[in-house]
C-alpha cells in the first residue's frame, strides 16, 4: 500500500513537473515570437503615420526615483536622428546641396540633386511629439544626431561647413526645448580636416557629446592616417565619434534591390569601417577616443574570431594585441532586434560596452529599446550608465512619465 501511494505521489509530481515545463517553454516560445514579430522591419525609412491626437500629459520627475511601472529606470536612447525644420534650396551651393521641402500636414521631404531622397514627418524635429513617443517607448533620454545621408562627406568644405552649422544649431535648439530629455552628437566637416578640427572646438562649445561620421569620408577609410588629427582633437577634448554606414560597398554585389542596404549592406560596411580602425591601431594610438559602432558594430564580431585567427598567423597591421581584445575598446548599441544575437553580442565585447538603440523615427527602429536590451542582457547599466560612460559624463536624467495614456497613431506600411 506505501509503495502504491509512493508511486502515485511520484506519477503525480512527474505531471506537475512536466505541465510546469511545458508551460515554462510555452510561455518562451511566445516571448520569443512576440519580438521578433514586434522587432524586425525591412527598411529604413520613415513610417508614414498620423499625427499622434494626444500631445498633453507629460510629467517628468527625477530619474532616481525609479517608480516607472516597467521598473526599468532611466533609459537612454543614443541611436535617433534628426533633421533641420527648414533647410532651404540654394541653387548657388553644389547640385548635391540637400534641403527641406514642407508638403501637407505633418508630411515633408528631403531634396537632394532635385529628387526626393526620403520622405519625412514632424518627428525630425518636433519635441513635443518625440517626447509623446518616448513615453511609449518607455525612453527617458535621446541622444539627437544628424540623418545619416545630411553628413554629406562629399559636399565642397565650404558648404559641409555652413550645413554642419545649421545641423548643429538645429540640434541644439531641440536640447534647449527639453534639456534633461535630450543630447547631442553633432557633426563636422570631415572632408577638410583642417575646418574639421576647428569645428570640434564648436562642437565642445555647445555641449555636445561628440560627432557622428559615416563608415568612409567619400572613399576615404576610417583608418587613414589624413584623419588623425581629427581624432587626436576629439580625444584631447573627450568627445565621442559615432560611426554609421553611409554609402555602402558592395551594392552592385546585391544588384539592383536598393532596398537591402539598409538591411544586409549596412552591416558588412560597418565591419569594413572597424576593421579598417583596427588594423589601423586607431584603438591602440588613441586610447581613450570613444568610439561608438552603430546597429550592434554590424558584421564585426561575426568575424572576430577568424581575425584572431589571422592576427596568430601574421595578419596583424599595426595592432599588438588580438582584434577581439582591441574591439573590446569599441561602443555598441542594440539594434540588432533579436535578442540571442545581442546577448552574442554582449559575450562577445563585454556588456559595459553596449548602449541602448533605437534608430528613431525611421522605420526600422527598434520600438521600446530598452526593455528589449534588458530581455537579452544582464546588465542592468546598459539602459543608462553605460550611456554615461561613452557620453563621457552623467547627465541629470528626467523620467518620462504620462499623466494619461497618449492616443497611440496609426501603424504605416511596413516599408515607408
Amino acid at each position: 500500500m506505501r509503495a502504491c501511494c509512493g508511486s502515485n505521489v511520484v506519477r503525480s509530481l512527474g505531471r506537475f513537473l512536466a505541465c510546469g515545463v511545458l508551460a515554462f517553454a510555452a510561455v518562451a516560445l511566445e516571448g520569443v515570437l512576440t519580438v521578433k514579430i514586434k522587432t524586425i522591419i525591412p527598411v529604413c525609412k520613415v513610417n508614414s503615420v498620423a499625427h499622434r491626437l494626444a500631445r498633453a500629459g507629460i510629467a517628468t520627475t527625477s530619474s532616481q526615483a525609479g517608480n516607472r511601472e516597467s521598473a526599468l529606470g532611466a533609459v537612454i536612447d543614443i541611436h535617433t536622428h534628426v533633421v533641420p525644420a527648414r533647410l532651404a534650396a540654394d541653387p548657388k551651393r553644389d547640385p548635391r546641396w540637400p534641403s527641406i521641402e514642407h508638403s501637407t500636414g505633418d508630411q515633408a521631404s528631403v531634396m537632394i540633386a532635385g529628387k526626393v531622397f526620403r520622405r519625412i514627418d514632424t518627428r525630425s524635429w518636433d519635441v513635443q511629439r518625440r517626447l509623446a513617443d518616448m513615453v511609449e517607448d518607455g525612453t527617458d533620454m535621446q541622444v539627437l544626431s544628424p540623418m545619416p545621408e545630411l553628413l554629406s562627406h562629399w559636399l565642397p568644405p565650404d558648404d559641409a561647413e555652413y550645413l554642419a552649422a545649421a545641423m548643429n544649431d538645429q540640434i541644439a535648439g531641440m536640447i534647449a526645448q527639453a534639456p534633461r530629455n535630450f543630447a547631442g552628437i553633432g557633426m563636422v566637416c570631415m572632408q577638410d580636416v583642417v575646418c574639421a578640427v576647428r569645428q570640434l572646438e564648436k562642437i565642445k562649445a555647445l555641449g555636445f557629446a561628440g560627432i557622428e561620421i559615416g563608415t568612409h569620408i567619400n572613399g576615404v577609410a576610417l583608418g587613414s592616417e589624413s584623419l588623425f588629427p581629427v581624432y587626436e582633437v576629439a580625444q584631447s577634448l573627450d568627445l565621442g565619434i559615432f560611426v554609421h554606414p553611409l554609402h555602402p560597398s558592395g551594392m552592385e554585389r546585391v544588384g539592383s534591390n536598393a532596398e537591402f542596404a539598409a538591411t544586409a549592406v549596412f552591416p558588412l560596411e560597418t565591419a569594413l569601417a572597424s576593421v579598417s580602425l583596427l588594423a589601423a591601431g586607431v584603438p591602440e594610438r588613441f586610447p581613450r577616443l570613444r568610439i561608438l559602432l552603430s546597429h550592434g558594430g554590424g558584421a564585426l564580431t561575426w568575424i572576430l574570431p577568424r581575425m584572431d585567427f589571422g592576427w596568430w598567423l601574421g595578419a596583424k597591421g599595426k595592432m599588438t594585441r588580438t582584434p577581439s581584445e582591441l574591439a573590446r575598446q569599441f561602443w555598441y548599441d542594440t539594434i540588432l532586434y533579436d535578442p540571442v544575437s545581442l546577448s552574442f553580442l554582449g559575450n562577445a565585447v563585454g556588456e559595459s560596452r553596449i548602449v541602448v538603440g533605437s534608430d528613431y523615427p525611421y522605420t526600422i527602429r527598434q520600438k521600446q529599446p530598452g526593455a528589449f536590451a534588458k530581455r537579452a542582457l544582464r546588465s542592468d547599466a546598459v539602459l543608462a550608465d553605460n550611456s554615461f560612460g561613452f557620453l563621457g559624463r552623467h547627465y541629470d536624467v528626467a523620467t518620462l512619465q504620462a499623466t494619461e495614456v497618449p492616443g497611440k497613431s496609426e501603424a504605416g506600411p511596413s516599408h515607408g
